[in-house]
């Protein structure tokens, strides 16, 4: 684990170095040829606690609190928020929620979490309200999942110095807030998502509804903190931390939002080498996931701990099978596009770099030494990848991308030079030839060079002529112009060189007369029925972050249906909103045309689009 924050001379701890010096050690142990390679804990280079998972659009949004290094205490500051489309290779979108975003909280940045309602996020997380010295539930909200977030209200939500806050939205839109330890409490929240009426209800905390605890008889049952309430099948789900020190995940359900509560028993027993655990639960394209914490990081413990996940089915009667922590956690859903841009952070394990909030918007890997890699996981080059790219930056001595497979010291299929470029962030892009990356591979970019931190890296990118990587659309990064591009209703396309998301080219549309109008391309002879579809757009607007959808158009029998495919996640500090999501494209009877396309909700701006895919 190295520091958590640069400092000028970009030094590191004698101490840190050797912990990350450590993990790659078990790291390449694990990598002996005809080994699986574990993925578990999804971060390795800070340490994460207390998951919070949101599903939207297909992604998992994984909200966590961040222990600092060495810490003897929860010392923590701020939150974190990471995504993945897959399961195993996670997006670092940095810290878009710190303490100081509350003007009124002193410290502890605890367990909170995030719920969508009215195209917002809202970010419940427990701090220290100044005025009381006590704890308090603090709400922010932002306009996209990964922020930023600005404090809601000016003040604690509710407070009774109490922690762990999980909100849950029934079927009939009624919200409620729950919280609380040693007690357990809840308030139904307004629509606005920023109130609440009536009074803090206590829920009673029964032997029945929440098992027995031994020897203590203040405090009889099993409750500790940290629940995670949801509903499954008309069944009301509570997961909660059980019993200290140390705890165990136990679960209850009920017929109804605020019980009565039914004790079930363990889903994850005491286990990990943190003496406290906290779970969170999320289904996704088909799919259950647990995410929970562990020490299992180097330097990990109590203090210093790491975010997990694993996947599993739930009992035909609706109950939790035993959930053990493993090295290897939940399998890849399906696979990763290397022909279009990857951000450098977006990692299934990394060895020895750090992140950073990079100046072309998004995160940076830095911290770069002599071996340090990345791994991204599943690669699927199809027929071949012919070159490869990476916008990199150097203050220091430069280097080399050593682009490997299957892992740290595999196959050397690509080596990229890497200039001095005068500073950290003075970006360019280096680019290399590669032969031998076919099928579907794990990605190993091993970094190279002399003494000291060597330099960052923004983003990568692979090209190929033997294959498109699974990308249904033609000429999907722009560098060929208009080729493969049409109009959807009015406007007209040129090819832009002077403003792109990646690459040198991105295409222009002006003279949009309606907001369904865009750039588009036919994919009728492309699409399987019942096929979910994964989209990536970035697309940038004449005046300012587009209200920019991609949109599937499928006629059958005479009859159109629009399936929306991704909204707007984002927008990075060079005015790009990047589009992503997963959807199932599925008609009754013969297709007789597709076609895909990007509009907006409104408006008739024009638009540049850039990067996009649909596979």
């Amino acid at each position: 684990m190295k520091v958590a924050h640069r400092t000028t001379a970009r030094s590191r701890s004698g101490a840190r170095r050797g912990i990350a010096w450590l993990m790659s050690l078990v790291c390449v142990l694990a990598l002996v040829p005809g080994t699986a390679r574990a993925d578990n804990p999804i971060v390795q280079h800070i340490y994460t606690a207390d998951p919070a998972p949101l599903v939207h659009n297909g992604r998992v949004y994984l909200y966590t609190g961040h222990d600092e290094d060495g810490s003897t205490y929860f010392t923590m500051k701020e939150w974190r928020v990471w995504s993945s489309a897959d399961m195993v290779n996670w997006t670092d979108h940095g810290s878009p929620l710190n303490i100081s975003t509350f003007s009124w909280a002193s410290a502890n940045a605890w367990a909170g979490q995030v719920v969508a309602r009215n195209d917002r996020f809202y970010w419940y997380v427990p701090v220290t309200n100044r005025a009381t010295n006590s704890m308090a539930i603090g709400v922010a909200v932002g306009d996209s999942p990964t922020g930023p977030f600005r404090d809601a209200i000016g003040r604690p939500l509710v407070g009774n110095g109490e922690i762990d806050p999980t909100v849950f939205i029934d079927d009939d839109g009624q919200a409620y807030l729950y919280w609380g330890n040693p007690n357990l409490w809840y308030v139904k929240l307004n629509p606005d998502m920023i109130s609440y009426s009536g009074a803090a209800t206590r829920i009673a905390l029964t032997t029945a509804g929440f098992g027995t605890r031994n020897g203590n008889a203040s405090r009889p049952t099993l409750y500790e903190e940290g629940p995670w309430v949801y509903k499954r099948n008309g069944t009301y789900y509570n997961v909660f931390a059980a019993e200290c020190c140390s705890e165990f995940i136990a679960y209850s359900t009920a017929p109804g939002p605020t019980g009565p509560w039914t004790y079930r028993g363990t889903i994850m027993p005491r286990q990990g080498g943190s003496f406290t655990n906290h779970a969170g639960v999320v289904d996704v394209n088909g799919g259950s996931y647990f995410f929970y914490h562990n020490g299992a990081l180097p330097g990990g413990g109590g203090y210093t701990r790491s975010v997990a996940v694993e996947k599993f089915s739930y009992n035909s009667n609706g109950t939790f099978p035993t959930i053990n922590m493993t090295t290897t956690g939940a399998p890849q859903v399906g696979t990763l596009n290397p022909y279009v841009r990857q951000e450098a952070e977006t990692i299934a394990w990394g060895s020895g770099i750090e992140t950073e909030p990079s100046s072309e918007g998004g995160m940076n890997v830095g911290w770069i030494e002599n071996g340090d890699y990345i791994k991204v996981k599943g690669v699927a080059f199809g027929a071949g990848a012919t070159s490869f790219a990476a916008r990199v930056a150097s203050a220091g001595s430069g280097g080399r991308i050593e682009v490997r497979l299957d892992n740290s010291t595999g196959p050397l299929v690509g080596t990229c030079t890497v200039p001095v470029t005068g500073g950290w962030q003075t970006w360019t892009t280096s680019t290399c030839a590669v032969s031998g990356a076919t099928g579907t591979r794990d990605v190993f970019l091993r970094f190279a060079g002399g003494s000291g931190n060597l330099f960052n890296v923004n983003w990568w990118q692979f090209s190929g002529t033997g294959g498109s990587g699974g990308n249904l659309l033609t000429n999907g990064n722009l560098e060929s112009g208009t080729t493969g591009w049409g109009v959807v209703g009015s406007g007209t396309l040129s090819s832009n060189t002077a403003v792109v998301h990646g690459g040198t080219g991105s295409l222009s549309i002006t003279g949009r007369t309606a907001s369904w109008n865009g750039p588009g391309q036919d994919v009728t002879s492309k699409l399987t029925n019942g096929k979910s579809y994964t989209t990536s757009v970035w697309v940038r607007s004449q005046s300012g972050t587009p209200s920019a959808k991609a949109t599937l158009s499928l006629t059958a029998n005479g009859t159109t249906n629009y399936l929306q495919l991704t909204p707007a996640t984002g927008v990075n500090a060079n005015g790009w909103t990047q589009l992503t999501g997963t959807a199932t494209a599925s008609w009754s009877g013969t297709l007789t045309g597709a076609i895909f396309y990007v509009e907006t909700a409104e408006g008739t701006d024009s638009l540049l689009v850039d990067d996009v895919s649909l596979q």
